[in-house]
């Protein structure tokens, strides 16, 4: 245990935080997302699980140490609903007021398809994957700098 540090962040969780450098992405995914042949592609090649986590309390704990990236218009990207890609799911709604408490300021997110999405996680750094299987709970979020 850590002072100041929320359980949530496990030992590999940390690691893959405090190795990724300004720029890189994170790729946070739900439950059907599939994460671990995703995985495989990213930089660190890791897929850290938080198996039954909600995405709203994983991003909590994550974002209270990781700084978002102010110098991208679009640090956080998200998956849009194939049906209705105007739609914003409750878990992009729950999780972007988190990311914008965490920033203190708003955060419009960049909005990509599933196969764009897919893609871009692939390239990303690595991939945290949580219990909760709300459907488009998907996220790439940009690492920043602390200053």
């Amino acid at each position: 245990m850590l002072k100041s540090i929320d359980p949530i962040l496990t030992p590999d969780l940390l690691w893959l935080l405090a190795s990724m450098g300004h720029g890189d992405d994170l790729a946070f995914v739900d439950a059907n997302h599939p994460s671990a042949r995703i995985a495989q592609s990213t930089h660190s090649q890791r897929l850290i699980q938080l198996p039954g986590m909600s995405m709203e309390t994983a991003i909590r704990a994550i974002m209270s140490v990781y700084p978002l990236d102010d110098f991208d218009p679009d640090p956080v990207r998200v998956m849009m609903p194939v049906d209705d890609p105007d739609r914003v799911p409750d878990v992009q709604r729950a999780v972007l007021a988190e990311i914008e408490r965490a920033a203190g300021r708003p955060v419009t997110p960049g909005k990509l398809s599933r196969p764009d999405f897919y893609r871009a996680a692939a390239a990303s750094f690595g991939v945290v994957q949580v219990g909760d299987s709300s459907s488009y709970g998907c996220f790439l979020i940009r690492k920043g700098v602390i200053s």
